[in-house]
């Protein structure tokens, strides 16, 4: 991997640590905050609003050099991050945790165009994959290490510690990613050209609809293999690793399919296994082979499709509209975590905080997700 991708992919691990560790860390940050697990899924929602805001750093900042705004993204969240982990009440970590969310969505849409700017030919996906890969790593240990500080010592610990390494890659960053220039300026109204047209709003949708059927389960995936699965909580940074190895192995194998066929096509193919992995979260009894099983096919699911989600909507921001296009992925992407954990939350208090039905809320919505794609590929990728 080159050094600037390294860089880029370090900066990928701090937001997907931080966007994906409380859900490893929820009932302890319930307790400590003394809220209920469903109240406590706002915090997983501030992020993802935080996300949606964010975006706007991107408009007023397309003059900027993209290496620049890299380090801007990850001065933001060490300031989030750091709050978060001295947060004494709830009201104060749902802000804390809006500020973290702030860079996500601006920092994929520029290291997404760096990436692809820095690739070799052909292998673009593959080099956005890469990036990607941070915050897959993030689930496959940053995660589970959170989870295991939380029960050993303190939840509070794994944000300091994302706090830390921010700072750290503001230094890599400054030192390994070459200067490229920014895109060309296509003034505020040019930046959003690209959603004149009805290809990026299906893929839009698209990566809504589908992170909010899995978020229905993820937001609540360490209570949901106490419960269902049988699992102690001693385990459940295990299983962390075990859905993060899921996704790191599913970036890379749908950086590679991308290179290869077509990248409307992946993406659906990832939503299809994840709306299979749903509807059987719902149907099995549960036991400690299925939820493992299960965590590791729809973690694989989750980031299958990521690099060719990304690498779409840049290619459709071509123009001057990039920036914008790539972070709208991530805007689509957290507010789907959003909708997902409140509406998984509302299957819960509705059940008698009954885990199976996470499954099947999320399986209708998963299944929008890949009609639209369909269309998609049908429509504009069919002589890729």
């Amino acid at each position: 991997m080159k050094r600037s991708i390294l860089a880029l992919a370090s900066g990928a691990f701090i937001l997907g640590a931080a966007e994906f560790v409380m859900m490893g860390i929820l009932p302890q940050t319930a307790t400590a905050m003394h809220v209920s697990i469903p109240a406590a899924g706002h915090y997983i929602s501030a992020y993802a609003i935080g996300v949606c805001v964010g975006t706007l750093i991107l408009v007023f900042g397309r003059k900027v050099p993209p290496k620049h705004l890299i380090i801007l993204f990850m001065a933001i969240a060490l300031v989030g991050n750091t709050l978060s982990a001295v947060s004494f009440c709830s009201p104060m970590l749902l802000v804390a945790r809006f500020i973290s969310g702030l860079p996500h969505g601006a920092f994929f849409g520029t290291a997404t165009l760096i990436a692809k700017t820095l690739a070799d030919k052909g292998k673009e996906a593959q080099s956005v994959s890469m990036m990607v890969m941070g915050q897959t790593v993030a689930n496959m240990l940053g995660v589970p290490a959170g989870t295991l500080l939380a029960e050993a010592m303190s939840w509070r610990l794994a944000f300091a510690i994302l706090a830390a390494w921010a700072l750290m890659t503001i230094v890599v960053v400054i030192s390994w990613v070459p200067s490229i220039d920014p895109i060309k300026d296509a003034g505020i109204k040019g930046q959003f050209r690209f959603l004149t047209h009805p290809g990026p709003w299906l893929i839009l949708l698209a990566v809504f609809f589908g992170n909010s059927g899995i978020f229905c389960w993820w937001s609540y995936v360490s209570p949901w293999l106490q419960k269902t699965g049988g699992w102690s909580a001693t385990m459940v940074p295990m299983l962390m690793v075990l859905a993060g190895l899921g996704m790191v192995v599913g970036g890379i194998v749908g950086g590679r399919l991308t290179d290869l066929w077509k990248a409307g096509a992946t993406a659906a193919l990832s939503h299809g296994i994840a709306l299979c992995g749903l509807l059987l979260v719902f149907l099995l009894p549960g036991n400690h082979a299925t939820t493992a099983l299960l965590t590791f096919i729809i973690g694989f699911a989750l980031f299958f499709n990521s690099s060719p989600q990304q690498l779409l909507m840049v290619q459709a921001g071509e123009g001057g509209g990039e920036l914008i296009a790539g972070a709208a992925v991530q805007i689509a992407f957290n507010f789907g975590n959003a909708i997902g954990s409140i509406v998984g939350g509302a299957a819960l208090t509705a059940t008698a905080m009954n885990y199976h039905f996470t499954g099947i809320a999320g399986a209708p919505i998963s299944l929008l997700a890949v009609i639209l794609l369909v269309l998609y590929t049908r429509r504009y990728e069919a002589r890729a």
